[in-house]
Order: structure tokens, then C-alpha cells, then sequence
């Protein structure tokens, strides 16, 4: 069975950081692979925050340099609105695949908003990545209290793959300062793609 870290987002734009936080889950995940799901949209974000896809897609291609890195677009081709609707489509399509789910601890503190984010637990083993400043809001925030139970250490995670849902881990990992919010406010809009072709 392949093992697959899957990593969803916007990618407005891909960064240096995106491509860390890949290695480090293929690394300690021992992971064959990981995918980056790049979002047509966000649903808890603005549509005008958003740069157009095309463009946010070729920034994903252009910093995807590890070969064991792929970026997809299935979410786009298969209008595929919701994480838990893309996991169905990827379980079905995939079943002999073992998939983890790859977040950056930003994303922890809401991860309650989610649309059906009970089933999402329910459905694949989940890896939060650490990122400065968001541990502690996290690790104390809706989701972490609900599913201390299945939690499991980090030295443990190179099974995670293997460990029937609901389980997580959070895995302490050198931290990047690289940031897409931080891109956009540097760069602006239109410079990002050339930003990560240079």
C-alpha cells in the first residue's frame, strides 16, 4: 500500500514553506508520497482574497521541486467543494491507499468550522504540523480536547498511516517563516508566480 500525505489549501500563494512542512511529513511519516490539493476556493475565506486559480496552481507546480511532491488539481476537475467530499472522492477512487492528512497548526484552532469535520476525523488519520505562533491556541482549542483520546505521541508517528481513524498526532518540526500571507503583502497579487519560478 502507498502511503500519502495530502495537503489542502488555497496555495495563494505556494511557498518555501509549504515545501518544508512536505518533507518533514515525509520524513517523519514515512511517507511515500505527498499530495498538495490546491482549492478552487475557501469557504472560510473571501473570493476576493483569492488570486485566480490558474495562477495559484502554476505557484504551486513551480515550488513542488521534490519529485516526491505532487500537486493536483482534482478538486477543480471533479468540483470537489469540501475537504470531506474530496476524501470520499479519493477513498473511492483509492482504496488500497493509506492517506494521512496533513495541517500546519494554524489551521487546528478552527478546524471545528469545518464542514463535517466529526466525519473528517472519522475518516483518515490526521498530522498537524507545528507552526510558530499557533501550538498552544491549538493544542487547547475545540478539536485537540474533543480528540485527546486518539492521540498519539509523536515518536509514534512514523505509523500513523497504519492507525485506523480517528488518531493524530502533532509533530514539533524545525519551523519556517515563510508564510503566504506574508508573500502577498511583500509581493502583491501579481508577483507571486515570478516569486517562486526565480
Amino acid at each position: 500500500m502507498r502511503k500519502i500525505g495530502l495537503l489542502g489549501g488555497s496555495f495563494n500563494p505556494a511557498h518555501e514553506g509549504h515545501l518544508h512542512i512536505s518533507r518533514e511529513a515525509l520524513k517523519r511519516l514515512k511517507l511515500d508520497e505527498v499530495w498538495w490539493l490546491v482549492s478552487p476556493k475557501n469557504p472560510l475565506k473571501k473570493s476576493e482574497e483569492l488570486a485566480p486559480y490558474a495562477d495559484r496552481l502554476a505557484s504551486a507546480y513551480a515550488m513542488a521541486s521534490d519529485p516526491r511532491i505532487h500537486v493536483q488539481d482534482i478538486e477543480l476537475r471533479h468540483r470537489l467543494h469540501y475537504t470531506i467530499d474530496t476524501l470520499r472522492f479519493l477513498k473511492r477512487r483509492h482504496p488500497r491507499t493509506r492517506f494521512v492528512w496533513l495541517m500546519g497548526a494554524d489551521n487546528l484552532s478552527h478546524f471545528h468550522r469545518w464542514r463535517e469535520w466529526r466525519d473528517i476525523v472519522q475518516r483518515v488519520a490526521i498530522a498537524i504540523l507545528d507552526r510558530s505562533p499557533y501550538a498552544f491556541k491549538g493544542l487547547h482549542g475545540r478539536f485537540a480536547l474533543s480528540q485527546k483520546c486518539h492521540r498519539i505521541a509523536a515518536n509514534k508517528a512514523r505509523k500513523l498511516a497504519y492507525i485506523p481513524a480517528p488518531s493524530w498526532a502533532y509533530l514539533i518540526i524545525p519551523r519556517h517563516k515563510q508564510s503566504a500571507t506574508h508573500l502577498r503583502k511583500t509581493l502583491g497579487r501579481e508577483a507571486f508566480v515570478r516569486h517562486n519560478e526565480n
